[in-house]
């Protein structure tokens, strides 16, 4: 499958994963006015835009949306899905029309021109966005724009690019909020209510030249099982011992195997705060200073829970055990995978100013994300004994983080736009061994993986109208790309590897064409563009073992390139529009994991990052919104058919012409809101997909398992009462209709949910 030497290089780093005890994968300011609502999620028409864009208003968001977190915003909009398990979920990366749920950094996510997107890694764990960054009370307006075709964004604009914006009071204001939320859950044996809740303060005002708005937001959940324990099923009854148990679930993996469900882990105790601040300073007519910071803290412990028991009637985790007559050896780490404890307080401060001089609208940015404390334990003995203490590891990403300076400058009006970039990825990633893992001290070094990235990058771009109401905008980005600091280590197999340093330079150009007509009713764009997407930092040199698939990262990784073009083409009318988009993405040495056999004779898998030969993604997608479609009544809706193809895979010749994984070929959503009379709006929501493959030859055919990828029709509703001109009430469904539907991890069944809140 592999030249020797490369296959010599990974093999060293999967006897470098494979000494890893097992472990469980992390998971531009506007003003408001005191009457403003405190969340405002809208997206508006821009002229200058280069192609495709998406967005919902602050009104329609209030009534149709159950927003608990932030990414809850983004719900209903065209061909995005965030991957939220539950309330307060820290591993929920974005996927687009053309990207999945585990290519974390083929989208980017902005908070005031702030990046909070974690592009230290490409996956849907650690390298998820930092949603908890950001209180729902603080957002004032978000902008999603499809393709990489605004030379302002580096290449990991491929998917999409979601532009947060907050909110600066012009006079006192404030909120208080609180929410509550059950979910009744069951599956593969395991039944229950699983509770959360949400408490949120704001206060904002402006004294003078100063504006502020301060935020706390706090999360308490108990989340559903997000992984199952199971063991393969003999096909034959009798032969050997064991203790005969009783209560394991005859089943399917995902490629159809047999297998015993033995039963739940990853049952996540959750408790989050958020501390924010928004401060700006007018520093005359034509400058603004501002500073934003942000305290994010998470302390999550994770249970299981077994289905089988002795016959004095005990739960059974580990040993040789006879089930209906058939041996099996369940390993400690069936269950002890799914149980870990896991405190982050994580950091981030930004400082912007802005302003005009010599005729340019100047913006400064420069920000930093730190994972201050990140530590994670793990036990390493078999429940229920582990639960009390015993040997373990201790996994710390302390240090782990990113800084970015962003300056540029556009002429008023959006004309002529240029800037400068520069970014730096830290990844420190060290696994310690411990007597105890829920409360002992780090011991002996087990393994390290550190390394760093850097990115230097000029861009420029301009538009001229040409007449007959065609406008033409040319871009480009220009980057200078680094890898460096590479280092992998593990006591046992003794191994210390410096590894090598990456350079890699790249052009992106792009050009988008609109025609409008006179009378502005229709609109057609057509644009292209090209983006690299440079490997991340552990992409190159994080090894991580997770249940029975260890992560072997690749230091000689190169860019993939991504050719993109899109049609849209759009008819407006007073209260609605529709689009339609033609798009088509071509991507080179596509950066994508796959799961095969590294080292000769072992039948262990290794997922590993591999450069895939050729990506390529078709598609159409229909959006649009019509408001007062019938009296009272607003729709809004979006349809995406795709075709993700892997033209070429020399790693994996199997794998070619079939799906690429995590893209569903259809998915739709549906928005009816009935405004009953000015204080009181009905909404019902739907969204759908269909099923995505895991795996990169498709080999996982069975969608309805643990690990699988399923379609899912999943039915959602809101009620909102405004009793007076400060208090709201709400109450809603997620799951209306109790769809249990996997995508990897079993996803949330029907939830009720109320919510109350002041507003001044």
């Amino acid at each position: 499958m592999f030249a020797s030497r490369k296959a010599r290089g990974l093999a060293r780093l999967a006897l470098l994963a494979s000494a890893a005890l097992p472990a469980q994968a992390r998971a531009a300011d506007g003003p408001g006015d005191e009457g403003a609502p405190p969340i405002v999620v809208t997206a508006t028409r821009d002229d200058s835009g280069p192609a495709s864009e998406a967005g919902v208003d602050a009104e329609t968001l209030r009534t149709t949306t159950n927003v608990v977190n932030v990414e809850d915003s983004l719900r209903y909009l065209p061909s995005l899905l965030v991957r939220k398990r539950h309330i307060g979920d820290t591993q929920a990366p974005l996927a687009t029309r053309t990207s999945g749920v585990g290519a974390s950094a083929r989208s980017l996510i902005y908070v005031d021109g702030v990046l909070i997107s974690a592009l230290i890694g490409n996956n849907n764990s650690f390298a998820s966005p930092r949603w908890g960054i950001v209180s729902p009370e603080e957002i004032a307006r978000a902008d999603v724009l499809y393709g990489p075709y605004d030379a302002a964004y580096p290449g990991n604009s491929i998917g999409a690019v979601v532009n947060f914006q907050t909110r600066l009071p012009d006079g006192p204001t404030g909120s208080l909020v609180a929410q509550a939320e059950v979910q009744d859950f069951g599956l593969y044996g395991t039944k229950g209510g699983y509770p959360a809740a949400r408490i949120a303060a704001s206060w904002g005002g402006r004294q003078g030249a100063i504006a502020w708005f301060l935020s706390a937001n706090h999360v308490t959940s108990r989340s559903q099982p997000l992984s199952f324990a199971t063991v393969a099923r003999p096909t034959g009854a009798g032969g050997g011992g064991g203790t005969a148990v009783t209560g394991a679930i005859p089943a399917l993996n995902r490629t159809g195997a047999p297998i015993y469900v033995l039963g739940a882990a990853g049952l996540e105790d959750q408790d989050q705060d958020n501390l924010a601040a928004h401060v700006a300073i007018d520093l005359g007519p034509d400058w603004r200073l501002s500073w934003r910071g942000a305290l994010f803290l998470n302390d999550t412990d994770a249970h299981a829970q077994s289905l089988l028991r002795d016959a004095a009637g005990r739960p059974v985790y580990a040993g040789t055990l006879a089930i209906e007559g058939r041996s099996v050896t369940v390993p400690a780490s069936a269950f002890s995978n799914g149980v870990y404890r896991l405190d982050e307080r994580h950091l981030m401060n930004a400082v912007t100013i802005e302003g005009r001089a010599i005729g340019l609208d100047w913006r400064a940015i420069a920000s930093a994300y730190d994972f201050g404390h990140d530590v994670q334990r793990i036990p390493s003995g078999a429940l229920p004994d582990a639960n009390a203490g015993g040997p373990g590891t201790i996994v710390r990403m302390d240090g782990t983080g990113w800084a970015t300076l962003d300056l540029s400058a556009r002429r008023p009006g959006g004309d002529l736009a240029f800037g400068l970039h520069a970014d730096r990825f830290t990844l420190a990633n060290e696994r310690f061994a411990t007597t105890d893992w829920r409360r002992g001290g780090a011991g002996a070094l087990a393994q390290a993986a550190r390394g760093r990235t850097r990115t230097l990058a000029l861009w420029a771009e301009d538009r001229w109208r040409i007449g007959g109401g065609l406008l033409l905008t040319l871009g480009g980005r220009a980057e200078w790309w680094r890898a460096f600091d590479g280092f992998n280590f593990s006591a046992q197999p003794a191994l210390g590897v410096i590894q090598p340093e990456l350079r890699r330079a790249g052009f992106s150009p792009n050009a988008s064409l609109r025609w409008t007509a006179p009378d502005g009713g229709w609109r057609a764009t057509l644009s292209a563009g090209q983006a690299w997407r440079f490997p991340t930092v552990s992409e190159l040199y994080q090894a991580i073992a997770t249940g029975p698939t260890i992560t072997v990262p690749d230091p000689t990784l190169r860019p993939e390139r991504a050719r993109s073009a899109e049609l849209a083409i759009e008819r407006r009318w007073r209260g609605g529009h529709v689009r339609l988009s033609l798009f088509s993405e071509t991507v080179t040495d596509a950066l994508i994991a796959q799961s095969a056999p590294l080292l000769p004779g072992s039948t262990q898998l290794f997922s590993f990052v591999q450069n895939v030969g050729r990506v390529r993604t078709r598609g159409i997608e229909l959006a649009g919104e019509w408001h007062d479609a019938l009296p009272g009544l607003d729709l809004s809706g979006s349809a995406t058919w795709v075709d993700p193809v892997i033209a070429s895979d020399p790693a994996v010749p199997a794998a070619e012409g079939k799906d690429a994984p995590q893209v569903p070929r259809r998915r739709a959503t549906l928005v009816a809101t009935w405004h009953v009379d000015a204080r009181t709006a009905l909404t019902v929501a739907g969204r759908y997909s269909s099923r995505s493959f895991a795996t990169i030859d498709n080999s996982d055919r069975i969608g309805h398992a643990w690990q699988g990828f399923e379609a899912y029709r999943v039915i959602d509703a809101r009620l909102t009462w405004r009793a007076n001109a400060h208090l709201e009430l709400a109450a809603g469904v997620e799951n209306g209709t109790n769809d249990r539907y996997f995508l990897f991890h079993p996803f949330p069944q029907r939830s009720f949910m109320a919510e109350a809140a002041w507003r001044w």
